[in-house]
């Protein structure tokens, strides 16, 4: 199949799937033309790498483990080598973690900060508070 019907039976643009054969995780043969031709298996993988991105992970991720996208679903249970998959997921769960943590100490801070506005505190008052979440 040629880029428009992958496109259209995925649902993802032409640029995207270009994208992700650029980087790695999709093979496409080209015709006499030149044009871009796709086998039954690039609809798995660009309906994988759609969900992988859904669930937060990275190009650079998804390309640790691109042997496996062809596959009806990513089953990396059936994949050759499961630790690419532990490890990818591992790494971006850190992120995440890492993430969260910060956007938990914002809304501390907000929280505290509205709480102080409310309370008609004076500026002294909300100076100590400040230094007190920055210090958290």
């Amino acid at each position: 199949m040629q880029i428009g019907e992958l496109a259209e039976r995925t649902g993802v643009s032409r640029r995207s799937i270009r994208y992700y054969e650029q980087k790695g995780l999709l093979q496409a043969h080209r015709t006499d033309k030149g044009w871009r031709e796709y086998d039954e298996s690039a609809v798995n993988g660009v309906l994988n790498i759609q969900n992988l991105l859904e669930v937060g992970l990275t190009i650079e991720g998804i390309q640790r483990v691109a042997p496996c996208l062809s596959m009806a679903m990513v089953d990396f249970m059936s994949c050759e080598n499961v630790e690419h998959a532990i490890g990818m997921y591992e790494e971006r769960l850190s992120v995440v973690d890492e993430k969260l943590k910060i956007l938990e100490r914002h809304r501390l801070e907000l929280a505290n900060r509205i709480a102080l506005l409310r309370s008609g505190a004076g500026a002294d008052d909300f100076d100590a508070l400040l230094k007190q979440v920055q210090q958290a």
